[in-house]
């Protein structure tokens, strides 16, 4: 019943992040391994609380995903505000009681600043950044607030290696692309393909994402990214570039004219941060404004734990 009173909701407030709505979780989890706490009143949601659940007691990020958290409704606009905390906090006990997890890990996004409730259940919490660009239409001001060996980059692409960027590339170019880039970095995936490909189809079907890749006059792939969006925000989800052909600055190139098309839907850019260092200065020569949101845990994976997450995926 939560869920089907969740997907109501979905469709009729515009307020819910990306990455807690339903046609999201149902690409990202799979439909069956999420679930939703709900908190109602006189008939209406007050609070929702999206969770990843691929087995049962554990609740972690599924992938391809960075935030999830607790949505609270509106609340008045004469609302003090420290009743407005009190209330959040009250809503944010209600939900931590009904949970008992054996492991729990969620990042929460940026707009929850108050994890108190959690830390007085003996909750943790790990602060990481993201990078945010605002007000996207003056592309003009974006551009002056870039760094300089940044902007160069972007002209050495255009101009020396001829990159043209092309919105709608094959999933497979995109995936092989993001492959190579982890091995250069000697990492992991730990984006499943199959998972990225149910996203982007999704996000393609609804008009709310797409796959953006640099070719040169050869035809080369040199550079590819994936972004998603609605109204309140635009979000980096993933991408990377040819190895053997990063001295081209495609990768910037590339993220610059996705930046640019997003302007026309959203009103912030997210890079999604990260807190690998090489990552992390890329990101951060675009200018935009350092912003932290809380990972908070509780409990640890047993090896069993993780290798049924990983059937799960």
């Amino acid at each position: 019943m939560s869920k089907e009173t969740y997907h109501t909701l979905c469709r009729t407030e515009e307020s819910i992040p990306l990455f807690s709505r339903d046609w999201w979780l149902d690409a990202a989890c799979g439909e069956a391994n999420w679930n939703v706490l709900l908190t109602e009143e006189n008939q209406q949601v007050r609070a929702a609380w999206p969770l990843y659940q691929p087995c049962a007691h554990l609740v972690t990020m599924p992938p391809c995903t960075q935030t999830m958290g607790i949505w609270f409704a509106p609340f008045p606009d004469d609302m003090k505000y420290a009743s407005v905390l009190e209330r959040r906090q009250s809503l944010c006990k209600q939900f931590i009681d009904r949970l008992k997890p054996r492991f729990f890990l969620q990042n929460f996004p940026y707009t929850f600043t108050d994890w108190l409730p959690f830390y007085w259940a003996g909750y943790r919490q790990t602060t990481r950044y993201t990078y945010l660009l605002h007000n996207l239409k003056d592309t003009e001001h974006l551009w002056n607030g870039m760094n300089q060996n940044l902007r160069r980059n972007i002209r050495k692409a255009r101009e020396q290696y001829r990159i043209t960027v092309q919105k709608g590339i094959p999933v497979d170019d995109f995936l092989r692309i993001q492959a190579q880039t982890f091995e250069r970095q000697h990492k992991r995936n730990t984006q499943p393909d199959e998972v990225l490909r149910r996203l982007v189809n999704v996000c393609r079907a609804r008009q709310q994402g797409e796959l953006w890749g640099g070719y040169d006059d050869a035809g080369r792939l040199h550079a590819a990214a994936f972004v998603a969006w609605q109204k309140r925000s635009a979000y980096y989800l993933a991408g990377g570039g040819d190895p053997s052909l990063r001295f081209s600055g495609a990768h910037s190139l590339v993220l610059w004219e996705a930046i640019r098309f997003a302007a026309g839907h959203s009103e912030t850019f997210d890079f999604e941060g990260s807190m690998l260092p090489g990552v992390e200065r890329f990101f951060r020569e675009f200018g935009g404004v350092q912003t932290p949101y809380f990972s908070i845990s509780k409990g640890r994976l047993s090896l069993i734990d993780r290798a049924r997450i990983k059937y799960k995926l």
